[in-house]
């Protein structure tokens, strides 16, 4: 892995993370389309804590409130939100969990991904459409949490995305598209910790290096402008954009894969 396959990985990854259009699809693709060989568990547990510092920095005065009010018990929406979000994470560490070897094999084939790229932005395209936009943040309950955490763990899959299933989710029980995005940033927390604290044991000292270091940066940074940029967006705008991007990034890696490569 060289600084420069690092910086774009990260940037990848920065990206997808937030994004509804699937990091592990990108990270599996690009290297697959420019022949860049697989990046490793290290460069893994790098982008993970890069995505996690991104998450952690822009909504650090959040997590104080939640974790302040639910570790004291407080009864306060947000003590109660931190509790709806413990128990959502739930079924996709579990989840995650038992299909870790499926989704560093199977899961892996660019048929399987720009399917999969294609089949969620179908659905993301008619729920946005269809939905209701009738909650903020503030009105988000146990039963909305449960169901944006169960359907989380089908992110799983490359091609899913975590971020476009928990919001297309949180719009199907009728978040609005920035609720929806809030809440899946807020929930992606715990998830991506777990997954960085699983691997980064698997990590030695010698393993830290500029390439680890880069990615980290690059992914931090990138995924930090994209929270920012994703909230500001979705007060005025649809999720179309990104259902066009799925469509046509579904259609080229499916195209590649049987004519090309």
């Amino acid at each position: 892995m060289t600084e420069f396959q690092s910086l774009i990985l990260g940037i990848v990854q920065g990206l997808g993370e937030f994004l509804p259009i699937s990091s592990s699809a990108h990270l599996v693709l690009v290297p697959w389309l420019l022949g860049w060989p697989y990046a490793g568990l290290t460069f893994d547990v790098a982008l993970h804590m890069g995505t996690l510092v991104a998450v952690i920095a822009f909504f650090w005065k959040d997590w104080v409130v939640l974790a302040n009010d639910g570790l004291r018990f407080k009864g306060t929406h947000e003590g109660k939100l931190f509790w709806y979000m413990v128990l959502a994470t739930i079924p996709g560490a579990a989840f995650g969990y038992a299909m870790e070897d499926y989704a560093e094999t199977i899961f892996r084939t660019p048929i399987l991904i720009g399917t999969m790229l294609i089949v969620m932005g179908v659905i993301l395209y008619i729920v946005d459409q269809k939905a209701a936009k009738v909650k903020d943040v503030s009105r988000i309950g146990l039963k909305e949490s449960l169901v944006v955490g169960v359907l989380q763990s089908l992110a799983i899959i490359p091609g899913v995305s975590r971020a476009g299933i928990t919001m297309t989710a949180g719009r199907a029980v009728g978040m609005t598209r920035e609720a929806s995005a809030r809440f899946s940033f807020l929930l992606s927390t715990p998830i991506i910790f777990g997954a960085g604290v699983m691997q980064f044991k698997d990590i030695s000292p010698t393993d830290i290096d500029r390439a680890f270091i880069t990615g980290i940066l690059s992914s931090a940074i990138v995924g930090f402008l994209s929270i920012k940029f994703l909230l500001k967006y979705l007060t005025e705008k649809s999720f179309n954009i990104f259902v066009w991007y799925r469509f046509l990034a579904g259609a080229l890696v499916i195209s590649a894969e049987i004519f090309w490569i």
